[in-house]
């Protein structure tokens, strides 16, 4: 089972364990703390999201269930889709676990409530104001999809997060768009979790569906701000919103092929170190 080898994984103090578990999720082990960024682990968006002319149908499981979820400290949600801020797998988590934390835009915090979690456990968090979690330093950054758009209260609705994990410095983009800023906030960054699904005309104005950075400009992105392992996300659970990864390869050889990077299959499990 993928929870007995997450929590009998080993690790030094200068390793992380990232397993991927679908869309942007993935869970990230250090020392004897737990996050998970952005959870999807149902068919929530199939069963209330298709219509005339959009079908959302998943192309695999989920590796793991959220009803198994009790040992997690820390879950970030980028913004409120239904894709990253799952009502199902949050209200599952929360069955079972009343001691996770989470760290959130200000947009989400009603819906978290409504969840049923408890609003002492959520965290509003502010662009670019620093948030400590134990150990664990974390800046939220705007995240543009496909704008940077802010509510009536003045804050971001959606997040990126820099995550520092000891001496290890990961950036979960969320859904995100390039925007001026963005390159000048990421600094010294190990892993880049970044979306590659792209967007266009038709996607937006036909199916309603907001995009992202493509393949192209995660690896432009991820070279000019030197990241050092690039790891694509948000091209392979929905038909109706993927990419090719093949494309991704192809643009990395074109425009950085000495750009290391990793690209995950559902449950996998990656060590890193420096």
């Amino acid at each position: 089972m993928l929870k007995e080898q997450i929590l009998s994984t080993k690790l030094t103090d200068g390793q992380i364990a990232v397993f991927y578990l679908g869309q942007e999720g993935f869970l990230i082990k250090y020392k004897n703390k737990y996050i998970f960024t952005d959870p999807y682990l149902s068919d929530y968006v199939d069963k209330h999201c298709c219509n005339e002319t959009v079908q959302w149908i998943r192309t695999y499981d989920a590796p793991i269930d959220g009803s198994e979820l009790d040992f997690v400290d820390y879950i970030f949600c980028s913004h409120p889709h239904l894709d990253h801020a799952d009502p199902q797998t949050l209200g599952a988590i929360n069955s079972v676990n009343k001691k996770a934390k989470y760290i959130v835009p200000f947009a989400l915090k009603k819906d978290l409530i409504s969840y049923g979690i408890d609003a002492s456990q959520i965290i509003c968090a502010e662009a670019d104001e620093e948030i400590l979690l134990d150990d664990i330093r974390v800046l939220p950054i705007p995240a543009a999809h496909e704008e940077l758009q802010k509510n009536e209260d003045g804050h971001y609705d959606s997040l990126g997060f820099i995550i520092q994990l000891g001496n290890i410095r990961l950036y979960h983009a969320g859904d995100c768009c390039i925007y001026d800023g963005l390159k000048d906030r990421l600094t010294n960054i190990d892993i880049g979790f970044l979306p590659i699904n792209g967007r266009d005309y038709y996607r937006l104005n036909y199916q309603d569906i907001i995009g992202n950075m493509d393949s192209r400009e995660a690896i432009l992105l991820a070279k000019e701000t030197d990241i050092k392992l690039l790891v694509p996300t948000h091209y392979d659970l929905y038909e109706v919103n993927d990419v090719n990864p093949a494309y991704f390869v192809d643009c990395l050889f074109k425009f950085n092929r000495t750009q290391q990077f990793h690209m995950f299959v559902p449950g996998e499990r990656f060590i890193f170190s420096k």
